[in-house]
């Protein structure tokens, strides 16, 4: 367990401080010059699509753009959102928030052609629906087949038993702190539940998640509207701070440990 833990740490500091930190933000940069910012030039374009009608494949609807666009945003909100920033400003400070804004807005750049790769590169099934991803570009844009199965292989299992487990675990915590139920219960009750939506196939996913994101995304943007309307007074001090502690360098350590957590997470 110790070496295990040794290892743990020497890749936390070492790789994604000095390789991984720098890598993202370097793509991001470049990615944000060869699109000329459409992150934020595009965004009215992006209004405009994402509420057109699901398109017909074989005489059946697939799935709408709003209904990919709340699969992805499930996919993105939550734990890291929470852990990402408080891990991010309890080691850099209030100025660790300035960083993760800008890495946020490069960021966008890096999603945008992560995505359109997915959409290129995808293959359709034979129920009209499609595949695609990471793996599949791997594969057909960069001919690496192996490199498509290799990371196959590793997201499969951090999706399917940490990134889960994390989830379910927090679930399971906050049901037996606030209404004393077993978290085993809870864990059993998920399980069934995430199961049926799984087994149901994209569209059962499809029509759960443009169900929810919605609710789950008013619900926590309305909860920072909240916190920042009964403490107005604050917030021109907020703003100083980060500020003023935007440039120190135990600030930028925070907010790249931030964006290491959350994209780990994710």
């Amino acid at each position: 367990m110790e070496k295990f833990a040794a290892l743990t740490e020497l890749v936390n500091d070492r790789f994604y401080t000095f390789i991984l930190i720098p890598l993202l933000l370097s793509v991001g940069i470049y990615f944000s010059v060869k699109i000329k910012c459409g992150q934020f030039t595009h965004l009215g374009h992006v209004f405009k699509l994402l509420f057109k009608p699901a398109k017909e494949v074989n005489g059946e609807k697939g799935i709408s753009p709003f209904k990919a666009f709340t699969i992805s945003a499930a996919s993105q909100i939550g734990t890291g959102n929470i852990v990402g920033v408080a891990a991010a400003i309890g080691a850099g400070g209030p100025g660790a928030v300035f960083w993760m804004w800008i890495i946020a807005l490069i960021g966008g750049a890096s999603s945008f052609v992560e995505n359109t790769l997915g959409q290129i590169f995808k293959v359709q099934n034979d129920d009209g629906t499609y595949r695609g991803g990471p793996a599949y570009y791997m594969s057909k844009a960069l001919g690496l087949p192996k490199l498509g199965m290799i990371f196959s292989v590793i997201i499969a299992v951090v999706y399917g038993f940490m990134f889960n487990a994390i989830q379910a675990n927090t679930i399971a915590s906050a049901f037996a702190n606030t209404f004393n139920v077993k978290e085993g219960t809870v864990g059993i009750i998920v399980a069934i539940i995430a199961g049926f939506i799984i087994f149901g196939g994209i569209r059962r996913i499809a029509d759960v998640t443009s169900l929810l994101v919605p609710i789950m995304a008013t619900a926590y943007i309305g909860l920072a509207i909240f916190i920042i309307i009964t403490n107005i007074t604050l917030v021109p001090s907020m703003f100083k701070i980060i500020f003023e502690n935007a440039f120190g360098l135990r600030a930028i350590g925070g907010a790249t440990l931030g964006t290491a957590i959350l994209n780990g997470i994710r």
